[in-house]
């Protein structure tokens, strides 16, 4: 069986890439808690449109999707699921709430993984949330001629309870011993995770949900206010290919994860940036005009009504509306498109 131990990343030689990542999220960390004080309501905006973003960027990575307006409404409570899709939005919803909510209260253990993935099943009739795997799950690519290849074959049912508390027990005794920056633990404990797969569905988005869940209880907050799942999802090509490079020899306790170390630390320093980014903009007293002028100066290329929204999360739809119309007359910006598909770019 697979042994966990991660007494090696005491000596692990580092990238520069890596090193750099590291470093900079330290001073990202440090500068937080002057950041959360300074605008909470606007804050508050940020944590409801990052809930939204990673309820549905983590389930569409799975295939798992529904319209901009049902996940709306699903996500205000103001309607109930139609179908199985729309019933692991919720869960998602739900269990992310809970690690929002109390994940100081939570320690790593194999009962509080199994207490998530039964929260991220509990919308499902017939749920087999909470359950470690009962039959044996490969990851499989299909190629474009229709065979199907076997990219990695995760550890036996009969082998999993046991390997995830070991998982556990290691984790916890490299935090506990202050030795290794958890930003090098954390992605290394969830790759490990991803290697076991231990339930039958939903590993996938148990990972994104223990990566939040072990940044938090580092002090790495960031993804409360920007959506780390959304990130995954728009670069999610880049994460398969991290992933499987990580996996290589992963049986025989001889893989490398810098890879995936390096793209999950990536994911995190640029939510830091954009986290500053959007403080700034809210931070000092700014006409609506002055704001939306100022979002146009942190996206390169296309920009639309939806990217303002996110950026200035203080500002009502009808006052960016209103702040478009005068950047338009002004001549500072083109509008081009029509309905949804309507973007503006700077003149």
């Amino acid at each position: 069986m697979r042994e966990f131990n991660y007494n090696f990343l005491k000596e692990k030689q580092w990238d520069k890439d890596i090193l750099g990542y590291i470093g900079l999220i330290h001073e990202f960390k440090g500068k937080q808690q002057l950041y959360l004080k300074q605008k909470p309501i606007e804050l508050d905006r940020l944590v409801e449109i990052a809930k939204v973003q990673s309820t549905e960027s983590s389930n569409a990575i799975e295939g798992i999707v529904t319209t901009n307006q049902r996940l709306k409404q699903l996500m205000s409570e103001k309607t109930s699921p139609r179908n199985r899709d729309e019933q692991e939005i919720l869960g998602y919803r739900a269990v992310l709430e809970m690690v929002h909510e109390s994940f100081e209260y939570m320690p790593i253990t194999a009962n509080v993984i199994l207490g998530l993935h039964k929260k991220l099943y509990s919308y499902l009739p017939t749920s087999f949330g909470g359950v470690f795997k009962t039959k044996s799950n490969e990851i499989d690519e299909i190629r474009p001629d229709g065979t199907v290849i076997v990219r990695f074959k995760p550890l036996e049912p009969f082998e999993t309870p046991e390997a995830v508390e070991r998982l556990c027990e290691t984790y916890n005794k490299i935090i506990a011993s202050g030795e290794v920056d958890p930003l090098v633990v954390i992605p290394t404990f969830i790759h490990d995770f991803l290697c076991v797969h231990p339930f039958n569905d939903g590993n996938g988005r148990m990972s994104r949900v223990l990566t939040t869940l072990l940044l938090y209880k580092s002090g790495y907050v960031v993804g409360k206010y920007i959506s780390l799942e959304k990130k995954i999802h728009d670069h999610k090509n880049e994460y398969y290919d991290a992933l499987q490079l990580a996996s290589e020899n992963w049986h025989e306790g001889k893989n490398d994860d810098s890879a995936f170390t390096k793209y999950i630390l990536g994911v995190v320093l640029s939510a830091y940036r954009d986290f500053e980014e959007r403080i700034e903009l809210v931070c000092d007293k700014k006409s609506a005009r002055q704001m939306v002028k100022e979002a146009f100066g942190l996206k390169l290329g296309k920009i639309t009504k939806s990217d303002i929204m996110e950026l200035c999360p203080s500002l009502s739809r009808s006052a960016i509306e209103k702040a478009l119309r005068e950047l338009i007359a002004e001549e500072f910006i083109i509008k081009h498109g029509k309905g949804p598909a309507t973007f503006y770019v700077v003149r």
